[in-house]
């Protein structure tokens, strides 16, 4: 099967680098932003830059002076385990292990869930993400780092993986959480501070992109993003993924028939990993998905995956062996789902990410503050 992967500039930005952006201009070595006194990440889940210009007139604060070329691709899967992590350690989901949503712990041969389920499913955050995080090497340059979030995520296995080395900070709101964090990076000079808004993100999963629920969200967050910066506080905004709305009638559901020869199904609805029975034929478990899924997905192999460098440019063992045997990944606005899961609460989302689509993996990066254009 030929594959190929949607058409990206080959100089185009990737969040991948955003935060070590901002580190540079901190220590004054930055090519792309200016020098900056402290700097401030705020990292908007969900927010795609389609979805961003397409409703411009909500988010002036976000829009107004945003530039063409202000935008950045996400990782794959454009989910936010990969995504998240991607930006605050600087590597790539072939680099850091998070390559998906649910994926396959192949020492016990159960599937984990990396956003929510480090503590139920028994995932120790300090060695399944080893990768250093900014905010760790950032302290071992003497600069102190923050993040600001909900006090429910302060110790969360997915905070310690992807957050260590920063001080975090609880507000409720996405305006105090603003508001904290350029408090924090004004009163402590050579600083780094993140800040993560959810509230796009949650709204756009439960209700669309096309919803009210979703555009005051993105009111909600831009009036925050209206505050005032500090002097010499810099600033960029960005997200993890965009999402696409996913109607009833895109949703294809495999069956018993289906899964044949399939031992675990992991992933998320837009970007399924399927983990084979061992004495499975690989061959035809592919060529069946193929012909299933047919203008559906795209479905290819973990090999034929790493080849195309989807996962990145170097996929450690341990990254390798958590992705699937075969990979399903949707086109358009379809989603693909485990149908005899025994949970299918997972069906009622409306907005949804994973996948390749530039609704998925173009997203803005816009700068305020001190480094305002």
């Amino acid at each position: 099967m030929s594959f190929m992967l949607p058409s990206a500039s080959p100089s185009a930005r990737s969040v991948v680098g955003v935060a070590d952006d901002l580190f540079s201009a901190l220590r004054g070595e930055s090519a792309l932003l200016p020098p900056a006194d402290s700097v401030v990440l705020v990292v908007v889940d969900g927010l795609g830059a389609i979805s961003l210009r397409g409703h411009a007139g909500h988010a002036r604060a976000l829009t107004t002076g945003m530039a063409k070329k202000d935008v950045a691709y996400s990782v794959f899967p454009s989910t936010t385990a990969a995504a998240l992590t991607s930006i605050v350690t600087g590597v790539w989901p072939g680099e850091h292990g998070l390559v998906g949503y649910r994926v396959l712990d192949p020492a016990r041969d159960v599937l984990v869930n990396q956003l929510s389920g480090w503590e139920t499913d028994g995932i120790d955050p300090l060695t399944w993400q080893a990768a250093p995080t900014i905010f760790e090497r950032a302290g071992r340059r003497g600069h102190e780092s923050f993040a600001v979030g909900y006090a429910g995520y302060a110790h969360s296995g997915f905070t310690k993986a992807t957050l260590r080395g920063a001080e975090f900070v609880a507000a409720t709101t996405a305006e105090s959480r603003i508001e904290a964090a350029y408090e924090l990076a004004h009163s402590h000079p050579g600083s780094l501070v993140y800040c993560y808004l959810p509230e796009v993100d949650k709204a756009g999963h439960k209700y669309g992109i096309a919803s009210s629920e979703w555009v005051a969200a993105l009111e909600d967050v831009d009036a925050a993003l209206s505050t005032r910066v500090p002097p010499g506080v810099g600033v960029v905004v960005t997200s993890d993924h965009g999402m696409v709305d996913v109607a009833p009638s895109r949703q294809v559901v495999l069956d018993e028939t289906h899964l044949e020869g399939i031992r675990h199904v992991g992933g998320e609805p837009r970007m399924l990993h399927a983990y084979l029975e061992p004495d499975a034929d690989a061959v035809a478990v592919t060529a069946r998905w193929r012909a299933d899924l047919e203008g559906v997905a795209d479905v290819v192999t973990r090999e034929e995956a790493v080849r195309a460098g989807l996962f990145g440019p170097t996929v450690t063992a341990p990254a390798a062996s958590r992705i699937g045997d075969v990979l399903a990944i949707a086109r358009a606005s379809w989603a693909v789902y485990d149908g005899t899961a025994a949970d299918q609460r997972g069906r009622g989302m409306v907005g949804q990410h994973g996948a390749l689509t530039a609704e998925e993996r173009q997203v803005p990066v816009v700068r305020l503050g001190a480094f305002s254009r």
